[in-house]
């Protein structure tokens, strides 16, 4: 237990007796949670984490096979969940961590009570059949090239247009800060593992009771794709967000929080 605890740089918090664990998106880690965790902390026992190559995490635990999908990441999730010797857990997770959660929760569907998704994913390339979701392939590699040849320019690049907020600079410059942090090896591994996964089948497998914030003017995610995974996810629950750009729980956590309570208060 302890190996993966220190492996994902666990930290529990708060006083009740359910248990909400906050998966961070790509780039980040979970002090990214800090604005929204007093408000649970009377009422939950609250667990927090940084995935493998993020944050404070264990960097030798880093391995290129195992996380060049999102299944690792899945792999490790449900590991934490089994040394927290819990029944049933709530499961935020922002960005990629939706679809992590997800991908755990169709394994270990009894692990979860539900899943509650902040700008999820489930594909973030454009097909040639019409769906949308946001990127065409050569702007997904151009993005990976930059981060290869100039990793601080895509970082500086990036952040502004992901967090939308230009009343609130210091939020992209936390976020770029945030992303120059990270290993640039293993951070390009996990866009690749990102921005090039597909698991839109795998939403019709999905079965835990799930909440989709989707967020306006998100340059991530578009409406369509929270309308996409509303209609193919069983037991969903769609909110749309007045909150602009991709991190609603760092640029406008009041919104944020009143929709997980609302939505939790139905449990």
């Amino acid at each position: 237990m302890n190996n993966i605890f220190v492996r994902n740089n666990v930290k529990i918090i708060g006083e009740g007796e359910k248990v909400i664990i906050f998966g961070h998106g790509f780039g980040c880690d979970q002090n990214m949670w800090r604005f929204i965790t007093p408000h649970f902390e009377k009422e939950f026992r609250l667990v927090l984490f940084d995935y493998v190559g993020s944050g404070k995490s264990d960097l030798t635990a880093y391995n290129r096979e195992k996380y060049s999908n999102l299944h690792g990441y899945k792999t490790d999730l449900l590991e934490i969940i089994e040394a927290l010797n819990v029944e049933k857990v709530i499961f935020i997770g922002h960005s990629v961590s939706s679809m992590i959660g997800m991908l755990a929760s169709i394994e270990r569907p009894e692990c979860f009570e539900s899943l509650i998704m902040i700008g999820p994913s489930p594909r973030y390339l454009n097909d040639e059949n019409g769906y949308s979701g946001g990127f065409d392939e050569r702007d997904v590699i151009e993005l990976l090239n930059m981060m290869e040849m100039n990793f601080i320019g895509w970082a500086s690049y990036l952040a502004p247009i992901a967090m939308n907020n230009p009343d609130q600079p210091m939020l992209s410059q936390e976020l770029e800060a945030s992303f120059c942090s990270t290993d640039p090896v293993i951070t390009r591994q996990f866009a690749e593992a990102t921005f090039f996964s597909d698991h839109r089948e795998d939403l019709l497998k999905a079965t835990v009771p799930s909440l989709i914030l989707q967020c306006a003017e998100d340059s991530i995610v578009p409406v369509e794709v929270g309308e996409y995974l509303h209609r193919y996810l069983k037991n969903s629950t769609f909110r749309m967000m007045e909150a602009k750009g991709h991190y609603p729980h760092l640029s406008h956590p009041e919104e944020t929080t009143r929709f997980i309570k609302e939505y939790l208060s139905f449990f």
